[in-house]
């Protein structure tokens, strides 16, 4: 079945960049949207950025004008490149995209998660 696979995250200097990626195992028949989320330590998860169908996005304040979310040739992969990071940026990041899949049903789909560190 599909799964979704995050990569990139790592240990950063704050004023440094990362980019992350995530690609899906599967294929899928449609996707509606395609996010990234963060999750602090003892927070909730929050929405980073999304990018719909259409191309149109949306991104949490914290982050505008430092972060890019883009989709990739490839209808099922998706990137976050992300600037000037900041201490509180930290968190584990993680991939969703709402959707079809050819072998599967309409719902939301979660990679497991990569960790982004940022040091002051």
């Amino acid at each position: 079945q599909v799964q979704l696979v995050e990569s990139g995250g790592g240990l950063v200097q704050a004023g440094g960049s990362l980019s992350l990626s995530c690609a899906a195992s599967g294929s899928f028949f449609s996707i509606n949207s395609m996010a990234w989320y963060r999750q602090a330590p003892g927070k909730q998860r929050e929405l980073v950025a999304i990018i719909f169908s259409d191309g149109s996005t949306n991104y949490a304040d914290s982050v505008k004008g430092r972060f890019t979310i883009s989709r990739g040739n490839v209808k099922s992969t998706e990137y976050l490149q992300m600037n000037s990071l900041k201490p509180e940026d930290t968190g584990v990041y993680y991939c969703n995209m709402y959707g079809k899949p050819l072998g599967g049903i309409l719902r939301d789909y979660w990679g497991k998660g990569t960790l982004v560190t940022v040091s002051s």
